[in-house]
């Protein structure tokens, strides 16, 4: 059990300066009356490991982002069962008996699907292959997706998400960005970071069969791929909403344990989050 003294809180990652989960979570603790700290700092993978050990007992959790997902996962004591399957833990619950680590983005994309009226797709898409294709290939098996297209310029890139596949039951096809033509999907989840070189033909092709875009990116906004599924007439929305549902998913970690329990009048807390959001755009 944490002690009444563990009441620091803190996002690290590399960069880190971009990052609006400070103003999410301190929105989160003032409506719970929780007189809790959260900041950020800068740790990259190579000091990751003894900035963890430098926290003492008044320290209650992490939210872990990019490059810090893999060295979390290896410090987590325990895993939930989303950090098992994605190899990638973005939250870490320091506890006495050794950190418990936990993945909210894929409860964060499954979430950012309702919002959009999407709650199950028998087959969708995945544009690129990185970590955060794992997260919404996860997220993807949760509302029943049984084939994926995952698109990506390098197809050994895909080997690993195919084997995921496997084990969630669904088959995962590999697909490249020369292709002129690709099948419908109800919904498409883009995991490319927002800067990616993504040329107007390739994008207009994956606009083409409509659907849903999710594009995991919300500091550069329109990305090449929203910019055509604006074209094609066809709805895009950011990762705004991805990352406001992850995060109400940390503070239930961070206060209650566990990201299945629901936090005392937790619409509240979820709408002074989403005005937070609001007031930093």
């Amino acid at each position: 059990m944490l002690t009444p003294a563990a009441t620091r809180l803190a996002v690290w990652g590399d960069p880190i300066a971009h990052s609006r989960s400070p103003q999410l979570h301190r929105a989160a603790y003032a409506v719970l009356g929780r007189e809790w700290t959260y900041d950020r700092r800068r740790v990259d993978e190579t000091g990751f490991a003894a900035a963890l050990a430098s926290l003492d007992d008044t320290w209650r959790g992490l939210s872990l982002t990019m490059p810090l997902k893999g060295v979390a996962r290896a410090a987590a004591a325990g895993l939930d069962r989303r950090a098992e399957l994605t190899g990638a833990v973005n939250t870490l619950l320091l506890h006495p008996a050794g950190p418990r680590g936990f993945n909210t983005d894929v409860g964060g994309i499954v979430r950012a699907l309702a919002d959009e009226g999407v709650t199950e797709a028998p087959v969708a898409r995945i544009v690129g292959a990185g970590a955060t294709a794992t997260s919404a290939l996860v997220a993807l098996s949760e509302i029943g997706a049984r084939r994926i297209d995952v698109v990506a310029r390098r197809r050994e890139a895909v080997e690993p998400l195919a084997d995921l596949g496997r084990v969630l039951g669904i088959e995962v096809a590999p697909a490249g960005f020369e292709a002129s033509v690709h099948p419908p999907s109800p919904v498409t989840i883009a995991t490319l970071p927002g800067d990616a070189p993504v040329t107007d033909a390739s994008a207009d092709a994956l606009a083409a069969g409509g659907g849903l875009l999710l594009d995991v990116v919300y500091g550069h906004w329109p990305t090449a791929l929203s910019a055509a599924w604006e074209r094609a007439g066809a709805p895009a929305v950011s990762g705004l909403g991805m990352l406001l549902h992850q995060a109400l998913l940390q503070v239930r970690i961070f206060t209650t344990g566990d990201a299945g329990t629901a936090l005392p009048d937790e619409a509240a807390v979820f709408a002074a989050m989403r005005r937070a959001l609001d007031e930093d755009a």
